[in-house]
Protein backbone atom coordinates (compact mmCIF):
# COMPACT_ATOMS: atom_id res chain seq x y z
CA UNK A 1 0.00 0.00 0.00
CA UNK A 2 1.52 3.55 -1.18
CA UNK A 3 2.27 5.78 1.69
CA UNK A 4 3.06 3.36 4.38
CA UNK A 5 6.79 4.13 3.87
CA UNK A 6 8.36 7.41 5.03
CA UNK A 7 9.72 8.83 1.92
CA UNK A 8 13.24 9.01 3.08
CA UNK A 9 12.99 5.13 4.77
CA UNK A 10 12.01 3.28 2.33
CA UNK A 11 14.24 0.22 1.53
CA UNK A 12 16.11 -0.25 -1.78
CA UNK A 13 13.51 -1.52 -4.45
CA UNK A 14 10.45 0.38 -2.91
CA UNK A 15 8.82 3.62 -4.79
CA UNK A 16 10.87 6.98 -3.30
CA UNK A 17 13.97 4.53 -2.09
CA UNK A 18 17.36 4.59 -3.10
CA UNK A 19 19.01 2.04 -4.92
CA UNK A 20 21.80 0.58 -2.89
CA UNK A 21 24.55 2.41 -4.51
CA UNK A 22 22.84 5.33 -2.98
CA UNK A 23 22.71 7.52 -6.18
CA UNK A 24 18.81 7.39 -5.95
CA UNK A 25 18.77 5.68 -9.23
CA UNK A 26 18.17 2.45 -10.46
CA UNK A 27 20.85 1.03 -12.91
CA UNK A 28 18.41 -2.07 -14.04
CA UNK A 29 15.80 -3.97 -13.17
CA UNK A 30 17.64 -6.74 -10.97
CA UNK A 31 18.70 -3.53 -9.21
CA UNK A 32 15.39 -2.07 -8.73
CA UNK A 33 14.53 -5.23 -6.51
CA UNK A 34 17.37 -5.85 -5.10
CA UNK A 35 19.11 -8.46 -6.82
CA UNK A 36 22.48 -8.73 -7.62
CA UNK A 37 23.84 -9.14 -11.07
CA UNK A 38 23.77 -12.81 -12.32
CA UNK A 39 26.29 -14.29 -13.99
CA UNK A 40 26.39 -15.76 -17.56
CA UNK A 41 26.33 -19.08 -15.81
CA UNK A 42 23.28 -18.26 -13.97
CA UNK A 43 21.35 -16.73 -16.83
CA UNK A 44 22.47 -20.06 -19.01
CA UNK A 45 21.48 -21.89 -16.80
CA UNK A 46 17.72 -19.93 -15.69
CA UNK A 47 16.91 -20.56 -20.01
CA UNK A 48 18.02 -24.38 -19.52
CA UNK A 49 15.62 -24.80 -16.38
CA UNK A 50 12.87 -23.20 -18.37
CA UNK A 51 13.26 -25.62 -21.60
CA UNK A 52 16.32 -27.25 -23.92
CA UNK A 53 18.34 -25.12 -25.81
CA UNK A 54 20.87 -25.94 -28.34
CA UNK A 55 24.36 -23.98 -27.74
CA UNK A 56 24.13 -21.45 -30.83
CA UNK A 57 20.90 -20.46 -29.29
CA UNK A 58 21.78 -20.54 -25.84
CA UNK A 59 24.73 -18.23 -26.97
CA UNK A 60 23.08 -16.15 -28.97
CA UNK A 61 20.38 -15.16 -26.55
CA UNK A 62 22.99 -14.27 -24.43
CA UNK A 63 24.97 -12.12 -25.63
CA UNK A 64 22.00 -10.48 -27.40
CA UNK A 65 21.25 -9.88 -23.64
CA UNK A 66 24.48 -7.97 -23.43
CA UNK A 67 26.47 -10.54 -21.75
CA UNK A 68 30.40 -10.30 -23.14
CA UNK A 69 30.84 -13.17 -25.76
CA UNK A 70 34.00 -14.79 -24.47
CA UNK A 71 32.18 -14.81 -21.22
CA UNK A 72 29.04 -16.82 -23.05
CA UNK A 73 31.43 -19.17 -24.56
CA UNK A 74 32.84 -19.94 -21.31
CA UNK A 75 29.47 -20.70 -19.41
CA UNK A 76 28.03 -22.30 -22.01
CA UNK A 77 30.95 -24.81 -21.93
CA UNK A 78 31.09 -25.36 -18.77
CA UNK A 79 27.46 -26.05 -18.60
CA UNK A 80 27.73 -28.46 -21.85
CA UNK A 81 30.86 -30.31 -20.18
CA UNK A 82 28.78 -31.00 -16.96
CA UNK A 83 25.67 -32.03 -18.82
CA UNK A 84 23.19 -29.47 -18.28
CA UNK A 85 23.95 -28.25 -22.10
CA UNK A 86 23.33 -31.49 -24.47
CA UNK A 87 22.66 -30.81 -28.05
CA UNK A 88 21.94 -34.37 -28.80
CA UNK A 89 19.38 -34.11 -26.08
CA UNK A 90 18.06 -30.89 -27.34
CA UNK A 91 17.50 -32.09 -30.80
CA UNK A 92 15.47 -35.16 -29.98
CA UNK A 93 13.34 -32.76 -27.79
CA UNK A 94 12.79 -30.84 -30.93
CA UNK A 95 12.16 -33.65 -33.49
CA UNK A 96 9.63 -35.29 -30.47
CA UNK A 97 7.86 -32.03 -30.07
CA UNK A 98 7.43 -30.65 -33.75
CA UNK A 99 6.23 -34.40 -35.56
CA UNK A 100 3.31 -34.16 -32.18
CA UNK A 101 2.59 -30.75 -33.52
CA UNK A 102 2.18 -32.32 -37.11
CA UNK A 103 5.72 -30.68 -38.65
CA UNK A 104 7.34 -33.37 -41.26
CA UNK A 105 10.70 -34.49 -41.33
CA UNK A 106 11.86 -31.82 -43.57
CA UNK A 107 11.00 -29.13 -41.99
CA UNK A 108 12.23 -30.40 -38.65
CA UNK A 109 15.97 -30.97 -40.57
CA UNK A 110 15.49 -27.12 -41.63
CA UNK A 111 14.86 -26.12 -38.12
CA UNK A 112 17.46 -28.57 -35.94
CA UNK A 113 20.13 -26.97 -39.13
CA UNK A 114 19.27 -23.21 -37.83
CA UNK A 115 20.25 -24.17 -34.20
CA UNK A 116 23.53 -24.85 -35.41
CA UNK A 117 23.79 -28.56 -35.29
CA UNK A 118 25.92 -30.40 -38.01
CA UNK A 119 24.13 -32.98 -40.45
CA UNK A 120 25.12 -36.04 -38.47
CA UNK A 121 23.70 -34.67 -35.71
CA UNK A 122 20.91 -34.02 -37.50
CA UNK A 123 20.67 -37.59 -38.77
CA UNK A 124 20.66 -39.14 -35.60
CA UNK A 125 18.45 -37.20 -33.99
CA UNK A 126 15.91 -37.90 -36.93
CA UNK A 127 16.91 -41.37 -36.59
CA UNK A 128 15.50 -41.66 -32.93
CA UNK A 129 11.63 -40.62 -33.84
CA UNK A 130 9.94 -43.65 -33.65
CA UNK A 131 6.78 -42.78 -35.44
CA UNK A 132 5.50 -43.38 -39.06
CA UNK A 133 5.81 -40.01 -41.34
CA UNK A 134 3.33 -41.22 -43.24
CA UNK A 135 0.66 -42.21 -40.65
CA UNK A 136 1.56 -38.67 -38.99
CA UNK A 137 0.79 -36.78 -42.28
CA UNK A 138 -2.67 -38.82 -42.96
CA UNK A 139 -3.48 -37.66 -39.53
CA UNK A 140 -2.98 -34.34 -40.19
CA UNK A 141 -4.84 -34.86 -43.08
CA UNK A 142 -7.59 -36.24 -41.95
CA UNK A 143 -8.29 -34.05 -38.96
CA UNK A 144 -8.15 -30.83 -41.36
CA UNK A 145 -10.33 -31.98 -44.18
CA UNK A 146 -12.43 -34.92 -42.92
CA UNK A 147 -13.41 -38.59 -44.44
CA UNK A 148 -14.34 -37.17 -47.51
CA UNK A 149 -10.79 -36.45 -48.54
CA UNK A 150 -10.09 -39.32 -50.56
CA UNK A 151 -13.13 -38.62 -53.11
CA UNK A 152 -12.79 -34.33 -53.19
CA UNK A 153 -9.92 -33.50 -55.67
CA UNK A 154 -9.95 -29.95 -54.52
CA UNK A 155 -9.82 -30.90 -50.65
CA UNK A 156 -6.75 -33.08 -52.13
CA UNK A 157 -4.96 -30.49 -53.53
CA UNK A 158 -5.46 -28.44 -50.01
CA UNK A 159 -4.11 -31.07 -47.75
CA UNK A 160 -1.01 -31.54 -50.27
CA UNK A 161 -0.13 -28.30 -49.68
CA UNK A 162 -1.22 -28.01 -45.96
CA UNK A 163 1.67 -30.92 -45.99
CA UNK A 164 3.95 -29.33 -47.86
CA UNK A 165 4.21 -26.34 -45.88
CA UNK A 166 4.35 -28.38 -42.86
CA UNK A 167 7.87 -30.42 -44.22
CA UNK A 168 6.36 -34.03 -45.14
CA UNK A 169 7.94 -35.37 -48.18
CA UNK A 170 6.40 -36.39 -50.90
CA UNK A 171 5.86 -40.16 -50.74
CA UNK A 172 3.92 -39.42 -47.21
CA UNK A 173 1.55 -36.71 -48.53
CA UNK A 174 0.71 -38.99 -51.65
CA UNK A 175 0.03 -41.73 -49.51
CA UNK A 176 -1.79 -39.31 -46.73
CA UNK A 177 -4.11 -37.89 -49.64
CA UNK A 178 -4.94 -41.26 -51.13
CA UNK A 179 -5.45 -42.80 -48.12
CA UNK A 180 -9.29 -44.51 -47.55
CA UNK A 181 -10.22 -45.88 -44.35
CA UNK A 182 -12.52 -48.10 -45.79
CA UNK A 183 -9.80 -49.90 -47.27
Amino acid sequence: MQGDWPHDDAPAGVAGGEDRDGSGEASGPARRRGRPQQTPLQRALGLLARREHSRKELSRKLTARGLDAADVEKAVGRLAGEGWQDDKRFAESLVRSRAGSGYGPVRIRAELATHGLDREAIARAMETYEGDWAENARDLAQRRFGSTLAEELNLQRKAADLLLRRGFDGASIRAAIRFDPDD
